[in-house]
C-alpha cells in the first residue's frame, strides 16, 4: 500500500507536496519521495525512512517548480532498498517520472515484453518501474516523434497500457514541463480523487490517494477518478479527462474502509467514517443475537482504526465504551514488519494496557481485522496480565483467509491466522474466551449502503479469494507464497541497498 500525490499550480509547490504526503504517511512508512519540474528541469529526492526524515530544509530549497508528484511507500514486492523508492523516471519520450499504488499481476511477463519486444531496460525488482516503461512505451508509440503531446496521445497511451498490465494501479505521472496524468486499473481497485481550488482568479488542480490530503492543502474535492479514467491536467491549470478501459468495473478494495483510510476521508464516495461506524452497528447485531445473555462490562478498542466501530459497538450494546490501551505513536504498523520475533516484540513496544480499565472485568476488544494474528494473541495476554476476568474478542471484519495480491502486503496464505482454521480454533489460538468476526455480507453492506456511486461490486478477495481481476491461478499464489514468507525475506533484507538516493538532475 503507498501514497501518491500531483499537483499542478501557479507557485510553488515542494511544501504542498511535503504537506500532503504527511498526511498520507498512514500508506507507507518504509520510503518518500517527491519530484518537481522547473521548465524543463526535473529535480527529485527519495530515500527510505518516513517524510519527515527523507525531506530536509536543504532538499526543500532545492524541489524547485509549480507542478510536482510524490509518493510514500512500503514494500508489497522486490526488497527494501532506497533504490525502489518512488518516483521513477525515464528521459524518453518527453522525460516521464511516475509513481503507483497497487500491484502488477503480470509484472514478470511484461518485464520479459520490455526487454524483449520494446527494447527497454528495468533496473529494480520494482512493478512501478515496469509500469512507468509501459506507460513510456506506449506513449512514444502514439505520439510518434511528435515535440508536443496532446491530450488524446495520453489517453491512447493509457488505453493501450490498459490492455497490457493486470492487476491493480493508481497512477501519477509527470512529463516534463507539459502536465500531470492520473489514472487508476479498469477495477478502481486502488484510490485516486480530484481537488480544485481557485487562487487569484485562478484554477489550481491536484490528485491524491485520499481526500484528506486534498482537504488539508485547501483543496475542494471535485470527484475520484474513475476505474480505467485518465485524467490530465496540462501546465496551464487545464484538466483533460477521458474514459480509457472497454469494459470498466466500479470494484474498489473493501480492505481500505476497514483498516488503511484516515476515516476523514472519502473513497468512491464513500465516508470511510460512516462505514466503519456501521461496521460496528453490525457487528453488535450479532453479538446480540449469539449471545444475548452476554456479561460484558466495558468495551475497549485496540488503537488506532477500530476506535469508531467500536465506539459504535458499545453504544448499539448499550455497553460503556472505555480507552484501555495507550499506543506509541512512533512505532510502525506491526503486520507490515518482516520477522515474527519483530513483530511480537513491538506489540509490547506500541501498545500499553490502562490496568485500572481491565482488573476485575470482563472486556470486549475491538480490533479492525485479525490478520496474522501475533498481536492480537499479545494483546489479549496482556488484557490478562492487567487483571482481565474474561477476555473477549471481535473484528469488524470477517476472517483474513487469503493473499491479498492487489498492493497490500499480507503474508503467504499459510502466516495467516485464518488459513484452515474456524473461528473456535481461531479463539482458541489467540486465547480469547469467545471471538466473533463480522459476515462478510454484513461488511459489504456496511461499506457500499450509503455509497454516492454505483459499487459494481467490492474486492473482498482476502475474505473469500474471489480475485477481481480474475487472472489470479494457483502457480501465481504459490510464487507469492514463496516471496512472502518470512524466511524469504529475512534474505532480503540482509542483503538490501541502503545507500540514499538523492538526484537533482537535469531533464
Amino acid at each position: 500500500m503507498c501514497g501518491i500525490i500531483g499537483i499542478v499550480s501557479n507557485s510553488p509547490v515542494n511544501q504542498a507536496l511535503y504537506d500532503g504526503l504527511t498526511v498520507l504517511q498512514h500508506r507507507g512508512q518504509d520510503a518518500a519521495g517527491i519530484m518537481t519540474c522547473d521548465e524543463d528541469r526535473m529535480y527529485l529526492r527519495k530515500s527510505n525512512g518516513l517524510v519527515r526524515d527523507v525531506f530536509h530544509t536543504r532538499h526543500m530549497l532545492r524541489l524547485q517548480g509549480n507542478m510536482g508528484i510524490g509518493h510514500t511507500r512500503y514494500p508489497t514486492a522486490g526488497c527494501f532498498s532506497s533504490s525502489e523508492s518512488q518516483p521513477f523516471y525515464v528521459n524518453s519520450p518527453f522525460g516521464i517520472a511516475l509513481a503507483h499504488n497497487g500491484n502488477l499481476t503480470n509484472a514478470a511477463q511484461l518485464k520479459r515484453e520490455l526487454f524483449e519486444t520494446d527494447q527497454r531496460h528495468i533496473n529494480t525488482n520494482s512493478d512501478s518501474e515496469v509500469l512507468l516503461n509501459i506507460f513510456a512505451h506506449e506513449l512514444q508509440s502514439v505520439a510518434r516523434g511528435k515535440l508536443n503531446v496532446e491530450p488524446n496521445d495520453i489517453f491512447a497511451a493509457v488505453a493501450a497500457l490498459h490492455k497490457r498490465c493486470r492487476g491493480a494501479y493508481a497512477v501519477v505521472a509527470m512529463l516534463v514541463s507539459r502536465g500531470i496524468v492520473a489514472f487508476r486499473d479498469p477495477y478502481g481497485i486502488r484510490p485516486v480523487v480530484i481537488g480544485k481550488r481557485v487562487v487569484d482568479g485562478q484554477t489550481e488542480y491536484m490528485v491524491a490517494s485520499e481526500s484528506v490530503a486534498v482537504d488539508t492543502l485547501g483543496y475542494e474535492l471535485v470527484r475520484d477518478v474513475e476505474p480505467g479514467e485518465a485524467v490530465y491536467i496540462d501546465n496551464n491549470g487545464n484538466l483533460h479527462a477521458q474514459q480509457c478501459a472497454e469494459n470498466p468495473v466500479r470494484s474498489p478494495c473493501i480492505f481500505e474502509h476497514v483498516y488503511f483510510a484516515r476515516p476523514d476521508s472519502m473513497m468512491d464516495g464513500i465516508s470511510i467514517y460512516k462505514a466503519r461506524l456501521r461496521m460496528g452497528e453490525y457487528l453488535a447485531r450479532k453479538i446480540l443475537k449469539q449471545y444475548p445473555e452476554h456479561d460484558i462490562d466495558v468495551v475497549l478498542p485496540i488503537p488506532d482504526t477500530s476506535r469508531t466501530s467500536a465506539l459504535s459497538l458499545a453504544y448499539h450494546l448499550g455497553i460503556r465504551y472505555s480507552e484501555g490501551f495507550i499506543k506509541n505513536r512512533y512505532i510502525g504498523r506491526t503486520f507490515i514488519m518482516p520477522g515474527q520475533k519483530q513483530r511480537k516484540k513491538s506489540v509490547r513496544q506500541k501498545l500499553n494496557p490502562i490496568g485500572l480499565e481491565f482488573k476485575g472485568k470482563n472486556v470486549l476488544l475491538v480490533d479492525d481485522s485479525i490478520v496474522r494474528g501475533t498481536t492480537s494473541k499479545e494483546i489479549i495476554q496482556m488484557a490478562r496480565d492487567s487483571g482481565a476476568n474474561k477476555v473477549y474478542f471481535a473484528s469488524a471484519a470477517p476472517p483474513v483467509r487469503h493473499p491479498n495480491v492487489y498492493g497490500i502486503d499480507m503474508p503467504a496464505a499459510n502466516e495467516l491466522i485464518g488459513y484452515n482454521r474456524d473461528e473456535d480454533q481461531i479463539a482458541n489460538h489467540i486465547g480469547a474466551d469467545w471471538l466473533v468476526y463480522q459476515d462478510l455480507e454484513d461488511l459489504v453492506e456496511a461499506v457500499g449502503k450509503k455509497a454516492k456511486c454505483a459499487i459494481d461490486r467490492f474486492d473482498t478477495s482476502v475474505f473469500n479469494g474471489d480475485y477481481v481481476t480474475g487472472d489470479v491461478t494457483e502457480e501465481y499464489l504459490a510464487g507469492l507464497e514463496q516471496a512472502r514468507n518470512d524466511q524469504a525475506r529475512s534474505k532480503q533484507e540482509q542483503g538490501s541497498d541502503v545507500e540514499v538516493v538523492e538526484l537533482y538532475n537535469s531533464a
